[in-house]
């Protein structure tokens, strides 16, 4: 559309020349729009190097969150101010107020067969005010929670998967497992039910065995005795049933470190940091002089614990490291002399 503009001494090469001028105008403003768009969909090396650089002295550029400003280590120039802050609002102390604060959901886990992405009805019959519900809204809040454990369930598969973790959940906590024991067990025990090693086997024992293979692969291992003792399957089961799922699931399982157990023993028995020490020193020489080939790690940690208590004026019997360590008098008498021999011979 052409505009037309009205002069006092009239003529149309005024109009003629507007026109002209509005055309290179907007062919200016097209190029320039154009050029503009080329340089942020690809910026230049200077540009690139202006971004980690200070313009005025070309030293580092840090950036300063707290504030909101990029300023130059060198110089002190503020390259950049009011920048956008992407965290939250609110500040938060301790870890109680930083969960009360948070607007999002727990994170998703394999420690439970819905990978935590399903909603729970609380076991409190109040309100959001606290107060207490009548009884018609207890008896329909009950319901409600019925019909949502059954909906959470919605297969054998699932109630499966529901009950192993649960049972490795229940055998953790006893055995004073971490968190990251229990999350290994339960993808271990996911695999084994995907690709179907459970028909023939308890789930007790696939979810036992799952266990004792996630405290190994991690490094915090516990004996078949303790396990045992909190499973509700046989020790016998137990190892069949271990061998098997790391075969078919190729699970590279080291064997266990006698190191790993000491930290546990020593605390049980309230013994020093020095005593932790020698017993570590006394496994390595041990290690070193090749006799822990062939011999059980948790006789061996208990005997280098005895020895190293002995070392240490530590009054301690065998007896109480036998009662902790779940094994037998005589294999620490057998273990601590060699131990003692070994760490002589080192010595030597």
């Amino acid at each position: 559309m052409t505009e037309t503009h009205t002069y006092s001494d009239g003529g149309t090469e005024r109009e003629g020349r507007a026109d002209s001028a509005d055309a290179s105008a907007g062919g200016e403003r097209t190029r320039t729009r154009a050029s503009e768009s080329a340089a942020v969909a690809e910026p230049t090396e200077s540009e690139r190097e202006r971004t980690t650089t200070c313009p005025e002295c070309g030293g580092r550029l840090a950036t300063d969150t707290e504030h909101g400003e990029t300023v130059c280590d060198d110089c002190g120039l503020v390259v950049e101010a009011d920048s956008v802050d992407r965290g939250p609002e609110w500040r938060a102390f301790n870890s109680n107020e930083r969960d009360s604060k948070s607007r999002v959901g727990a994170p998703t886990t394999n420690m439970m067969h819905d990978k935590g992405l399903s909603t729970n009805i609380g076991w409190q019959d109040k309100d959001a005010y606290g107060k207490s519900l009548s009884g018609r809204q207890r008896r329909r809040m009950q319901r409600l929670r019925t019909w949502n454990e059954r909906f959470r369930t919605r297969d054998s598969k699932e109630r499966n998967l529901k009950q192993a973790l649960g049972e490795i959940d229940r055998m953790a906590s006893a055995l004073g497992l971490p968190d990251n024991v229990r999350e290994t067990a339960s993808v271990i025990y996911r695999r084994a039910l995907d690709e179907d090693l459970l028909p023939g086997r308890s789930i007790e024992g696939v979810a036992t065995a799952s266990l004792y293979a996630a405290a190994r692969q991690v490094g915090n291992p516990r004996s078949l005795d303790e396990f045992t003792t909190v499973s509700r399957v046989e020790k016998m089961e137990l190892t069949r049933t271990y061998r098997y799922v790391i075969r078919e699931l190729g699970l590279r399982v080291q064997p266990a470190d006698p190191t790993s157990y000491v930290p546990r023993f020593v605390s049980r028995l309230g013994l020093s940091e020095e005593t932790e020490r020698r017993a570590r020193e006394l496994l390595d020489d041990a290690a070193n002089a090749g006799i822990t080939s062939g011999k059980s790690p948790v006789g061996l940690a208990a005997a280098a614990v005895y020895a190293a208590a002995l070392l240490s004026n530590e009054k301690v019997t065998q007896s109480q490291v036998s009662e902790v360590a779940d094994i037998s008098e005589v294999t620490i008498r057998n273990r601590y002399k060699e131990l003692l021999d070994a760490s002589g011979a080192a010595s030597a």
